[in-house]
């Protein structure tokens, strides 16, 4: 709050009101022991001279590096007209909408995001209240345990190394057994190791498209193996992607999970984000979050409710679904805004540009001596790049440089500390392509 209107005489009133006469009385419940030794703040500034400061030290943060990060986030062009509507007073609210007879408009924002995820993922019914893209394979990943009740998870190790840490996070004091994989030699799930797991104890095998290595892989064939053990295949997906790329439900999994930040949301620094869901209509019942359904009322209009779940399942302890209970409306709104502002031929224009710009630059780094694909797997917009010094140290070298050029993956694979994951979007132009490969081979 930039400016606060409380005088002297307000803050007496207020103070008044609550029977008490200093502000110091508002701590009494705070043991001794537990209180701060000393408030011996230094003078206060003027507004001037705190805007000054402040300004300082923003200054010290790099704003204007073109970005090639990626692993799950990315930098993609959000419309302008995205937060205009977004920011209406109507809509910019945390409000839940428990009480539908009051809350159709929110409502049926939500359900028409539902629509668009479940239309984007050729899926059956999708839910709007996931944080992101980790917690909803976590979700997922329950759901799977309650429908099957088994408790082995096989996890290929092309998901995100952030997902996978989060769900042995979450489950650290669960009786699971997780499984994970290597990845084959050509950068995608290694189908003989996978199948050898794959057992009547399997709750479900667990996937990702493309992976974090930015290899495209259509793991139809695995779903299949994974059916035939009566596993559930849980699969998480890059949006964007889904403009061009096989479905999900091409793919017959049986759950599709992903981030959804790519879909009008800025990076802002990690957050906040979106998770979204989609699962086969017969799972329906065991999908965590709020699901919006249409429905018609007594005098035959067309209205939309909180349907299948209860607000007191989120209060049920170990008898809940989930423990999800936030509002991702906002971001679920922002999401549903922009696929709606650039309709379907705009995202695969999108998902196109994206694709072009990541060939063009893997085969100009590819030029450099020394500089080569990891992988000889097709990739959309992420790939992985071999160096012949440390990635690290070169990705620093860089940023020094302007350039934000990726991942370092030696952070979570062995052996691949001369690795880097690099992103490509539509915002990239040719001209910032070319200087990253100028800059790269000045730099090694």
């Amino acid at each position: 709050m930039p400016y606060i209107s409380n005088t002297d005489e307000d803050r007496v009133r207020m103070l008044a009101e609550l029977g008490l006469t200093s502000k110091e009385e508002l701590f009494d419940d705070i043991p001794a022991d537990l209180r701060p030794f000393s408030f011996n703040l230094p003078p206060g500034l003027s507004e001037l001279e705190v805007r000054r400061f402040t300004q300082t030290l923003a200054d010290k943060n790099a704003t204007d590096l073109i970005c090639f990060l990626g692993g799950g986030f990315y930098d993609h062009f959000v419309p302008a007209a995205l937060e205009t509507i977004i920011s209406r007073s109507e809509f910019y609210t945390a409000y839940t909408p428990y009480q539908p007879e009051i809350s159709q408009g929110t409502l049926q924002a939500m359900y028409e995001y539902q629509s668009a995820i479940c239309t984007l993922t050729e899926m059956e019914a999708a839910n709007a209240s996931l944080y992101d893209g980790g917690t909803a394979l976590y979700e997922a990943m329950m759901m799977a345990v309650r429908i099957t009740k088994r408790r082995k998870v096989v996890v290929d190790e092309g998901v995100s190394p952030i997902y996978r840490k989060m769900l042995h996070c979450y489950t650290s004091n669960l009786d699971l057994e997780f499984i994970e994989v290597p990845v084959a030699r050509d950068g995608r799930a290694d189908r003989q190791a996978i199948k050898t797991q794959l057992d009547k104890n399997t709750s479900c095998l667990i996937l990702q498209n493309p992976n974090f290595f930015g290899c495209v892989d259509d793991v139809t064939d695995l779903a299949k193996s994974a059916h035939k053990s009566g596993s559930l295949v849980i699969l998480s997906t890059y949006p964007i992607s889904l403009g061009i790329l096989k479905t999900p439900g091409e793919m017959q999994v049986d759950i599709a999970t992903g981030e959804g930040q790519s879909l009008g949301l800025g990076l802002s620094f990690g957050g906040p984000y979106l998770g979204f869901m989609t699962v086969r209509s017969k799972y329906i019942r065991q999908m965590p979050g709020r699901i919006v359904g249409e429905t018609i009322d007594k005098n035959g209009q067309r209205g939309f409710v909180l349907t299948l779940q209860t607000r007191e399942q989120h209060i049920r302890r170990e008898k809940a679904t989930s423990n999800i209970c936030s509002n991702e409306a906002l971001c679920a709104l922002s999401a549903i805004v922009y696929l709606s502002l650039i309709g379907k031929e705009g995202l695969k224009e999108v998902a196109e540009l994206c694709s072009a710009k990541a060939d063009y630059t893997l085969k100009r780094l590819s030029e450099i001596p020394g500089v080569k694909a990891r992988f000889p797997t097709p990739i959309f917009n992420e790939f992985t790049l071999e160096l012949p010094k440390d990635a690290g140290d070169i990705i620093g070298q860089l940023i020094e440089k302007g350039i934000m050029a990726g991942f370092p993956l030696g952070c979570y694979y062995k052996n691949m500390e001369k690795c880097m994951l690099i992103a490509v979007t539509e915002k990239r132009t040719k001209e910032e392509i070319d200087l990253l490969a100028e800059t790269l081979e000045a730099v090694l």
